[in-house]
């Protein structure tokens, strides 16, 4: 498989060059065909190279890296968030957006996310980019939804439909209404980041729940939970406390 083309966007010249170094050195599966530290430059390069994955910082000033997105309606490669801060809307970047690397961006976070990058090239990109898109400018609501990467492409399903989530190695199980389950090549902690405005709660170390799918909680050490769907989840016995605190509340 030949390299994956790649241009850089960061304001800060520091830390596109921290970024190319490792990328150069540590990713041979990456060739960089551009950098920018200019938005509106970047956006001339990246329209020109169609490039397979753009690293695009999200802190800049005058256009900031989702403002440049809005701006690329007309690109269908990937994109990978890069920024020094974590107060955005990570929830739906993280899903929906190819990764997002907080600098200063390590190089095994970096090389796992061009693995990955690798490994999925053929996922419908411009479907997930579209999503990102509608995400970054949609208010949360009940019929909110999340693109979850199959093996055919992406998948929408809304988020209220999710009863609970556990972790399966380096996967995870999403369980949903009406018995319907989907592996998923995420760390159950993403989903946790991802969710955390939706009332689930991780309730134990493999285990992410959706508090209005508790049908009844069953004292214990820790306790169980009764879900929806019938299945009884184990609470660890230090998130006991926190968790009857979320449920009374």
């Amino acid at each position: 498989m030949e390299a994956l083309r790649a241009i850089l966007v960061d304001d800060e010249r520091s830390s596109l060059q921290n970024l190319q170094q490792k990328l150069t050195e540590f990713c041979p599966d990456i060739t960089i065909c551009g950098t920018s530290d200019r938005p509106e430059e970047a956006i001339e390069l990246i329209r020109q190279q169609r490039p397979d994955v753009v690293f695009l910082d999200i802190e800049m000033p005058r256009m900031n890296g989702l403002k440049l997105l809005e701006e690329l309606d007309d690109y269908n490669g990937e994109i990978i968030f890069t920024t020094a801060y974590n107060h955005y809307a990570v929830e739906a970047i993280r899903i929906s957006a190819f990764d997002y690397l907080v600098k200063p961006v390590s190089i095994a976070e970096l090389q796992n996310a061009v693995a990955r990058l690798v490994k999925h090239k053929q996922t419908e990109t411009k479907e997930r980019l579209d999503v990102l898109r509608q995400s970054l400018s949609a208010q949360k609501s009940q019929d909110d939804r999340i693109a979850i990467p199959t093996g055919e492409g992406l998948e929408f399903i809304q988020i209220r439909q999710i009863i609970r989530i556990e972790s399966s190695s380096n996967y995870s199980r999403i369980i949903l209404e009406q018995g319907k389950t989907m592996l998923v090549t995420r760390l159950l902690k993403d989903f946790e980041d991802i969710l955390s405005g939706y009332r689930f709660y991780r309730v134990h170390n493999s285990h992410l729940i959706n508090l209005n799918c508790i049908r009844k909680y069953i004292r214990g050490e820790g306790g169980q939970v009764v879900l929806t769907n019938g299945d009884t989840i184990d609470v660890a016995r230090r998130k006991k406390e926190e968790f009857l605190r979320l449920i009374s509340g």
